[in-house]
C-alpha cells in the first residue's frame, strides 16, 4: 500500500488519508468542497461546491499519475435529491470519455461542515 496525500487538495481532517494505492486501484477518500488554500467550503450553492469537490478530486488523482479516465466507480453523496440535476451538469464536465464511471449517488441526511456533496472515486493505476 502507498498513501497519496497532495497540498493541492484539503487536507483530512479525521484519521484517514486524501487516497491509498494498493494492487493497481487507488482508493480516494471523499473530497468535500473546501478550497485547500484558504481551508474554508466555498459559497455559491451546489454549483460552486460540486466545481471545488471535482477539483480536489482532480488534484488527488493526479498526484497518483492519473486522471478522470482512469476512474471506474464514484460514490456521489449529496445533501439534497433537489440539487441531483445541477450536481449532475458539473459532474458531467469531469468525464468525457465514452466510458464513464460506474455510479452511486445518494442523498445522506449531512456531510461534514454541512457542504451539500462529498464524491470518492476509485481509479486504476497507469492507465
Amino acid at each position: 500500500m502507498k498513501v497519496i496525500n497532495t497540498t493541492k487538495a484539503p487536507a483530512a481532517i479525521g484519521p484517514y488519508s486524501q487516497a491509498i494505492a494498493a494492487n493497481g486501484l487507488l482508493f480516494t477518500s471523499g473530497q468535500i468542497p473546501v478550497d485547500p488554500t484558504t481551508g474554508l467550503v466555498v459559497e455559491g450553492g451546489i454549483e460552486s461546491q460540486a466545481r471545488m469537490v471535482m477539483e480536489n478530486l482532480k488534484a488527488v488523482l493526479l498526484e497518483a499519475d492519473v486522471d478522470f479516465s482512469a476512474v471506474v466507480k464514484t460514490t456521489c453523496f449529496i445533501s439534497s435529491m433537489d440539487d441531483f440535476v445541477a450536481f449532475n451538469s458539473v459532474y458531467s464536465q469531469y468525464f468525457t470519455s465514452d466510458a464513464k464511471p460506474a455510479r452511486s449517488c445518494v442523498a445522506v441526511k449531512t456531510l461534514p461542515k454541512n457542504v451539500l456533496c462529498e464524491v470518492e472515486a476509485i481509479a486504476v493505476l497507469g492507465s
